[in-house]
C-alpha cells in the first residue's frame, strides 16, 4: 500500500508539471499493467474497501488506482498513464454527469471507451440504493452521526426531499465525510448487493 500511495503522489506531481521518472520507476517496481482513473478520494476509499472485502490486493495484481481530483483532469491523467505515456491499460469509474469528460479524455489517449463504468447519479447514490436508507442510517448510528443526520433532515431545504437524496447531500456537508463513508458503505455491502458499476469494474481488473 505504501508503494501505491507513493505512485499516486508521483503521478499527481507529474500531472502538475513535475518529473516523469519517479512515476515511471514506481510503476515498473509495482509491475503496473492497469490504471483505474477515479474522480476523487471517496471513490478511491470505496474501490479499495470493496477489493479488500473480496480478498484482492490490487497493487500486487499490478492495478494502480488513481484519484484525479475531478473528472476534468481525466485527459491529462489518461495521457500520462495510457498509451502516450506509461502504456498502461486504462479503465475508470465516474458519475453519470461526468461521462463526457471520460469519453473525450480516453479518446484522446487512444484508450477503449468500453472500459468506463458509469454510476447512476454518483457513487454515493449507488451505495445508498444498494444498502437501503435504513441500512445507511444504522451505519450513521454506529459512527455517532445519527443525531447530526436527524438535525440535517429538519433543515427547511431538506423537507419533502426523498430520503436517499437527503443522504447524498448529508455525506457532502462535512469535510472528509464522503471519504470516510465511501469506505464504510462499501464495507457494509452484502456480496450480492454490490452496485453494478463497481461490480463490473472489479470484474474487469
Amino acid at each position: 500500500m505504501a508503494d501505491m500511495r507513493a505512485f499516486q503522489a508521483a503521478v499527481d506531481d507529474w500531472a502538475t508539471g513535475g518529473p516523469e521518472r519517479p512515476a515511471r520507476d514506481l510503476a515498473e517496481g509495482l509491475g503496473a499493467r492497469t490504471a483505474v482513473l477515479l474522480e476523487g478520494l471517496s471513490d478511491l476509499a470505496a474501490v479499495e474497501a470493496l477489493a479488500a472485502r473480496r480478498g484482492r490486493d490490487l497493487a500486487a495484481e499490478g492495478v494502480c488506482v488513481v484519484p484525479m481530483g475531478g473528472a476534468m483532469s481525466v485527459g491529462r491523467y489518461a495521457g500520462l498513464l495510457g498509451p502516450p505515456g506509461l502504456g498502461l491499460r486504462l479503465t475508470g469509474l465516474c458519475d453519470e454527469g461526468e461521462k463526457g469528460f471520460y469519453e473525450r479524455g480516453l479518446t484522446r489517449s487512444q484508450a477503449p471507451l468500453q472500459d468506463i463504468y458509469v454510476c447512476t447519479a454518483d457513487l454515493e447514490d449507488e451505495l445508498i440504493r444498494a444498502l437501503g436508507t435504513a441500512g445507511v442510517e444504522e451505519i450513521f448510528r454506529a459512527e455517532g452521526d445519527f443525531r447530526a443526520w436527524q438535525s440535517f433532515q429538519r433543515q427547511p431545504a431538506q423537507r419533502g426531499r426523498p430520503r436517499h437524496r437527503q443522504m447524498r447531500r448529508f455525506l457532502g456537508t462535512k469535510k472528509g465525510r464522503k471519504i470516510r463513508y465511501g469506505r464504510l458503505l462499501a464495507e457494509a455491502l452484502a456480496p450480492d448487493r454490490t452496485p453494478p458499476p463497481l461490480d463490473a469494474l472489479l470484474a474487469s481488473l
